[in-house]
């Protein structure tokens, strides 16, 4: 690498790996950490004081808006893989328009998200089966919501070019000042105002937009090459043919993972709005110990990305390996704990009347997700892993058919027959099991074959 690295960069293709893996992970997790909290935050004071029916009503919009917004989130993993392979190579020029296009894209993505996404609202979350006392409700805060889509993809594409870098801590900063004004804002809106669920929305929206306005400050005061000038952003056909290679697979698998999670959305709602708030309630908390290994993910993704353009191959197999032990003890160590801590952290989210039974829905659900849930990051990792090297189809069409497919196929088959809570829930441990592994085998093939094939270009070169 000839690049003179700063203070907040990480040198990915030297030295040893293990502390520099944490180093970049920490911040990383803490970041997404906080990113979570926009939600939990607006998840825990509409169901302390707004009611079990708001609770409910904003929890049955996440599955629906990872449907809409994954694909275009998913834009954003290939921008941090292609700024990834220039930095770890030297391309000066192609990291410059990369960064440019990026900037440009997620702006053009989050307008098309904001129509998307107002229009969708009403006829998606009807056809969902959204119970009559909360559809109004869900509604309200995913219009709301979708209106800050231009700022929270401008904060997403700009994070993603930091952290291909190696720089986590700045974009860790500035989701802590704006997380700081979310709940402030959440608490203000609904206890003070009452603005119900329109508040919590109208606070998320303005805390997306503070994040957004510092990374691309931060990206527009920054010394390297990937620095943004205002009147060079545009959208270059070229890098954004690459960028669609990359991401556009990975943003595809993820909105059709989320129609099996809509599915699953869909089943619980038809167990009324109780279950839907500790269902709602349980993948909050789900959620935190999801992010703190998905931090592995985009660790391998980086790691992985800048050691493929420096041709370090080995680099990118020991940072798998290290990530896959990492995040097993993680997601061992937060899930459980998750599950023994449920009824207190649930309880957080609720203090109406039905609370002890939106307590114990809640736990349900904990019992059999977070205890296995570091098969989620294992499987995660390698999927990441692939992505970094530049093989995003791959992990894609093995992760629908393996995941994806296999719920669909539950549900409609297995969960029609025994209806029960419990048979709906373990259909997501079974489908990381099997993802997992056949994952494994895809890195194995794919690795020996780029291995082969820098051999052949080495003697071809001699």
């Amino acid at each position: 690498m000839t690049q003179k690295l700063k203070s907040y960069e990480i040198d990915m293709v030297n030295g040893p790996l293990l502390g520099k893996i944490l180093r970049f992970y920490f911040p990383l997790m803490f970041s997404s950490v906080l990113q979570l909290l926009f939600n939990a935050a607006d998840v825990i004071v509409v169901g302390n004081f707004a009611g079990e029916q708001a609770l409910a009503a904003v929890g049955s919009t996440s599955s629906l808006i990872n449907l809409i917004t994954n694909v275009f989130i998913g834009l954003s993993v290939g921008v941090n893989v292609l700024v990834a392979h220039y930095y770890g190579a030297g391309q000066k020029k192609e990291l410059s328009d990369m960064v440019h296009t990026a900037v440009a894209t997620s702006v053009a993505a989050g307008g098309i998200l904001l129509v998307t996404g107002v229009f969708l609202a009403h006829p998606a979350l009807t056809l969902m089966g959204t119970p009559d006392d909360v559809i109004s409700m869900s509604i309200l805060y995913m219009r709301i919501y979708f209106i800050g889509m231009p700022l929270s993809m401008l904060y997403n594409f700009g994070a993603a070019v930091l952290r291909a870098i190696g720089d986590t801590k700045r974009p860790m900063y500035y989701l802590t000042f704006a997380g700081i004004v979310n709940v402030i804002l959440n608490l203000i809106s609904v206890i003070v105002f009452r603005m119900g669920v329109a508040g919590v929305a109208i606070a998320t929206v303005i805390s997306q937009g503070i994040s957004a306005i510092l990374v691309l400050r931060c990206l527009m005061m920054s010394e390297g090459d990937y620095r943004v000038y205002l009147d060079r952003i545009r959208i270059d056909g070229a890098m954004l043919r690459r960028m669609a290679a990359i991401g556009l697979p990975a943003g595809l698998q993820g909105s059709l993972f989320s129609i099996s999670n809509v599915l699953i959305q869909s089943s619980v709602n038809s167990f009324g709005s109780i279950v839907m708030a500790g269902n709602t309630a349980a993948c909050n908390v789900e959620g935190f110990v999801y992010v703190s290994m998905n931090a592995f993910s985009q660790t391998a993704i980086s790691f992985a990305g800048q050691n493929y353009g420096a041709a370090n191959y080995k680099r990118i197999k020991q940072t798998m390996y290290i990530c896959l032990i990492l995040v097993t003890v993680v997601g061992l160590a937060a899930g459980n704990g998750a599950y023994l801590l449920g009824r207190p952290l649930i309880d957080l989210y609720t203090s109406g009347e039905n609370s002890g039974a939106v307590i114990s829905y809640g736990v349900l659900r904990l019992s059999i997700i977070c205890t296995t849930y570091f098969l989620c990051g294992v499987m995660d990792v390698m999927a990441g892993t692939l992505r970094g090297m530049g093989c995003s189809l791959m992990p894609t069409i093995v992760s629908l058919t393996g995941a994806c497919l296999l719920r669909i196929v539950w549900i409609l088959t297995v969960f029609a027959n025994y209806r029960t809570l419990e048979i709906l829930y373990f259909s997501y441990p079974l489908s990381w099991a099997i993802t997992f592994s056949v994952h494994l085998i895809c890195f194995y093939a794919v690795y020996s074959f780029i291995v082969r094939k820098s051999k052949i270009g080495v003697k071809r070169g001699k």
